[in-house]
């Protein structure tokens, strides 16, 4: 099963795909990570698509669809795949459609969690990643048992570039002006379906499961 997994950035869909993903059996493929692994591995690639995270901006279409399609090809995604970020513009959604066919396969359905924008600018401005495998924590609603450090490895904690002030506002400008038209996409194939996204982790997983298992059933 592919499925598509849209939200805004602090709509918690990092965290739910990877439970989403667990909970069915298929790989969970994170755009970001794909992305600020290149930036890490200080590659020309890396360097293009930090100039984009940096200004708080989508990596360009051509960059993320090559990204991307790359990781679906391999092996381990072969029983299916969880996008999270991906796609975030239309002419992305169509470079989709186009390799899954390719290969015999399509998206079969998009969920939308939803949240209210104060809400995201709150998550949004508490938020730290740890540099080992960007575990998330909140500073209100998720915080570390100690400061500054992760839980699960015991790396640094940091808050990123496109997380800070202006730019936060910039990606859920482009998110809601620009993103949301991926959702309309889906919306005229019939494959979305939307999810209360401002509630808590277990509830929101909960909702998840029971949406993708209405899916099946009607296929």
């Amino acid at each position: 099963m592919n499925i598509v997994l849209i939200g805004a950035q602090g709509s918690g869909k990092g965290t739910q795909a990877a439970r989403l993903s667990q909970a069915l059996g298929i790989r969970h493929i994170a755009s970001g990570d794909l992305f600020r692994k290149a930036v890490q591995d200080g590659t020309e690639l890396g360097l293009l698509v930090k100039e984009y995270l940096d200004r708080g901006e989508l990596v360009s279409d051509k960059i993320a669809v090559t990204v991307v399609l790359g990781r679906i090809s391999e092996p381990d995604c072969a029983s299916g795949v969880l996008l999270d970020g991906f796609p975030r513009t239309i002419s992305q959604a169509e470079a989709l459609d186009k390799g899954l066919e390719a290969i015999g396969r399509t998206v079969d359905c998009a969920l939308y969690l939803s949240v209210p924008r104060e809400v995201l600018l709150r998550r949004l401005s508490g938020r730290y990643i740890c540099r080992a495998y960007q575990h998330v924590y909140n500073s209100v609603t998720h915080p570390p048992k100690v400061s500054g450090v992760c839980d699960i490895d015991g790396s640094e904690l940091y808050q990123r570039s496109d997380d800070r002030g202006e730019a936060i506002q910039r990606r859920l400008d482009i998110f809601f002006n620009e993103t949301m038209c991926v959702a309309d996409y889906y919306q005229r194939q019939h494959k979305l379906y939307e999810a209360n996204g401002n509630q808590s982790i277990e509830q929101v997983h909960a909702s998840l499961v029971s949406t993708v298992r209405s899916c099946i059933a009607e296929k």
